[in-house]
């Protein structure tokens, strides 16, 4: 069984055990979050719209933290510039624990 959910503008295929890095929700290690923009739920079937509309994907905070450091270089040739940024993009890790379809 498995699940599509969307979170932070993304969206997510996911089953029970699934460990998950999604977009930061500001929430604790060790809290539950309910994910409630459940897309399709396949049990046998696929079932999506009207059929899921009160399904909800439980949800636990393994940790928060930030990823690996993306550097943005902007160049123009001939005239001197350049500028060198980096950025690190903060994320939070669940891992699902139920789907109620």
């Amino acid at each position: 069984m498995y699940a599509i959910i969307a979170t932070g503008g993304k969206q997510y295929k996911v089953s029970e055990g699934d460990i998950i890095t999604i977009e930061k929700l500001g929430v604790e290690a060790g809290e539950k979050v309910t994910f409630d923009q459940v897309l399709a739920v396949s049990d046998n079937g696929m079932k999506v719209g009207a059929d899921v509309a009160n399904a909800t994907v439980e949800a636990s905070v393994v940790k928060e933290g930030r990823g690996k450091k993306v550097i943005v270089y902007k160049y123009k040739r001939k005239t001197g510039y350049h500028k060198k940024n980096g950025h690190r993009q903060a994320f939070t890790q669940v891992k699902i624990e139920k789907i109620n379809a």
